[in-house]
């Protein structure tokens, strides 16, 4: 009889042990995070590429899935970001201002789906947005290039005509008079962000014309304008990443959009707290959302650091707007 008591005992604590140690593996229970990369996709060397590190971060650091997809293999966006949803995951994210529309319509179709939207911003109910104040630091490029400059002509190269990219044109040729009121900004549009051979076509065409310095913000297209710049001897400035080994002889700088960062951010509030609270996520100079690369290539005067130094602080404490059109 005392045996069985014993063993009977042995069972409850065991049931319970096993209780506890279900609701412990449902308290660590995995995140699992799902991206539609943006059109290139990766190996632009820019802005997706840059967003898959900070994936890569927050799985060693926080222990976190991740599954992708990229247009190219999905044909198009929509199918893509449906697919995410129907692999379980937490959140699934939207990279770049094309891809709101096809997250939009898949949100519909799930109210109960979490998404983060990155570069635009989204009125759905269940989408998260956040953005970046590109204009800032390309303002600081702007500076770099008008202080640089020896022929007072840059060139801006977008890769689509749309608000996003005038942000970065906008700020750029803004950061330039600002230093230089004799800079003049020759602006193209490539309709374009996967194309090196018409981003080295419209750099060479402004190098011709006398520009001596370019900063393209067009993905893909955007290095075939750094390069342009290198075989010209000219100079280029870099966007999204470091860009300096795109041309290790023509980059001065790159305007950082810590993409990494942010996608990291999203993925530890997550982690911590299970959902994403804000419904607008805006991130610029201040929050170290965009900044300056090391400058390589040329030197600074100790004047000419001062005048970024008060620039960058200027533009943190809101004495300097800058333009985003």
């Amino acid at each position: 009889m005392q045996i069985r008591v014993l063993a009977l005992l042995l069972l409850c604590v065991a049931f319970i042990g096993g209780c506890g140690a279900q609701e412990t593996i449902e308290e660590k229970k995995t995140v699992k995070i799902g991206i539609m990369l943006s059109d290139v996709g990766l190996g632009d060397q820019s802005f997706s590429d840059a967003a898959f590190q900070g994936l890569i971060k927050a799985r060693d650091e926080l222990d976190i899935q991740f599954d992708y997809r990229e247009i190219s293999e999905t044909g198009d966006y929509e199918k893509g970001i449906a697919d995410l949803v129907k692999q379980g995951n937490n959140f699934v994210v939207g990279l770049g201002f094309m891809v709101q529309e096809s997250l939009e319509k898949v949100a519909k179709q799930y109210p109960d789906q979490q998404f983060v939207l990155i570069d635009s911003v989204s009125e759905a109910a269940n989408i998260v947005s956040l953005t970046f104040k590109e204009e800032e630091g390309s303002f600081l490029i702007g500076a770099l290039a008008g202080l640089k400059t020896k022929s007072n002509k840059l060139g801006f190269i977008g890769g689509m005509d749309v608000p996003l990219i005038h942000k970065f044109g906008a700020g750029f040729k803004q950061g330039a008079e600002a230093v230089n009121p004799k800079a003049q900004v020759a602006v193209e549009y490539a309709e374009d962000f996967g194309s090196v051979e018409k981003g080295a076509s419209i750099a060479r065409k402004m190098i011709q014309s006398g520009v001596d310095a370019v900063y393209p913000a067009a993905g893909l297209t955007g290095v075939g304008a750094l390069k342009e710049a290198e075989t010209n001897g000219k100079l280029a400035f870099g966007v999204d990443s470091d860009q300096f080994f795109a041309a290790e002889k023509a980059v001065v700088s790159s305007m950082l959009k810590h993409i990494d960062k942010a996608i990291y951010l999203i993925c530890e509030s997550m982690v911590k707290d299970g959902k994403l609270s804000d419904k607008h996520i805006e991130l610029g100079l201040k929050e170290n959302g965009v900044g300056l690369a090391e400058v390589r290539i040329l030197t600074l005067s100790d004047k000419e650091k001062e005048q970024l130094d008060k620039l960058t602080n200027d533009i943190v404490s809101g004495t300097i707007k800058v333009n985003v059109k």
